[in-house]
């Protein structure tokens, strides 16, 4: 199975011959070119046009991360699987006002559906979300009967709104309050973290889409524009919920992150790489955790499960069947 390669380090990435290597200080490290699908680069690292010939011939993505933690961008090889029929058939439905709004009603059901399981996965465990849970479901009621995607996106943020007063009874850390949404910079721990998951959310879409015949431009919640990808954050939606702020509730629950992972700076909080390298290591077991999948025998994992939604979406695209998202059943 191939992985995901995480680089925290400042050094040099290497071509020599047939291999990959990262090299620093302390020396060099190879990286198995057959079982690699991505490299996420956090550190301060310098590369040349060799090793990027390479990286397009073994079909690996690289994603870049600033200090941050914020998604920068990605060396996204020549796609091997686009086809031009289906870059056609994303344009077509994104230009239909109605099969556009269908699309972006069925990703924000299924981010809206997915917060709902994990709102009652926890009150399960005794947390206080009720009345939380009864008003994400009347804003859920509504998003069939959105006539616009301002409309879709308003409703999505509303529901948002709710499922963040939720965290701290999931949480129940003073030093993880939640208090508001913000990005850039974020004001506390907790929005620094969920800035950091998001933006590995992000990227993981955008690797697995690579894998697809879909091209990662056409979008259709989030609008197409001179942005550079906007399918990715599409499907993120619906995997949010069950991905980023489930690690999120994991590592502060058993306090693997504490706020002493934080360090303030003049362009907003950073989290220190040993949180970020702590943050990814239970992110990718979650991605690598594997469930019952109802249409097929044998058990999938959550990166799988990103594939199929959009193979799915294809089907959807070329008129083979309904595009309905995935929704978590724990």
């Amino acid at each position: 199975m191939k992985r995901t390669i995480y680089i925290f380090s400042d050094g040099e990435l290497k071509r020599k011959d047939n291999t990959l290597f990262f090299e620093t200080e302390e020396g060099k490290k190879y990286i198995p070119v057959e079982n690699t699908s991505e490299i996420m680069v956090f550190g301060e690292v310098s590369l040349n046009k060799r090793f990027l010939e390479f990286l397009t011939q073994s079909e690996i993505i690289l994603h870049f991360f600033n200090r941050y933690g914020y998604y920068v961008g990605s060396y996204y090889p020549r796609e091997h699987l686009n086809s031009g029929y289906m870059i056609l058939k994303q344009a077509e439905h994104y230009n239909d006002v109605k099969k556009r709004l269908y699309l972006a009603q069925k990703f924000v059901e299924g981010g809206y559906k997915n917060i709902r399981q994990v709102l009652k996965y926890y009150q399960n465990r005794g947390k206080n979300l009720e009345d939380i849970i009864y008003a994400i479901e009347r804003l859920g009621e509504r998003i069939d009967s959105t006539s616009s995607i301002n409309e879709v996106m308003a409703l999505e943020g509303n529901i948002r709104e709710y499922y963040y007063k939720g965290f701290d009874e999931v949480i129940q850390n003073p030093d993880f309050k939640f208090e508001e949404r913000t990005k850039r910079p974020p004001k506390n721990f907790l929005n620094a973290l969920i800035s950091f998951g998001n933006s590995l959310m992000y990227t993981v879409a955008l690797s697995e889409i690579y894998k697809t015949h879909l091209d990662p431009r056409i979008g259709f919640l989030h609008t197409t524009n001179f942005r550079r990808f906007s399918l990715n954050l599409d499907i993120a939606e619906v995997f949010k919920p069950i991905l980023v702020d489930r690690t999120i509730f994991t590592l502060l629950g058993k306090k693997m992150i504490t706020s002493e992972d934080f360090e303030e700076e003049a362009e907003g909080l950073l989290i220190r790489d040993n949180a970020k390298k702590v943050f990814v290591q239970e992110f990718e077991d979650k991605l690598q955790t594997t469930i019952k999948h109802r249409n097929l025998d044998n058990n999938v994992s959550y990166r799988r499960l990103i594939r199929l939604e959009l193979y799915k979406l294809e089907k959807h695209l070329i008129e083979e069947e309904l595009y309905k998202p995935f929704v978590a059943q724990w």
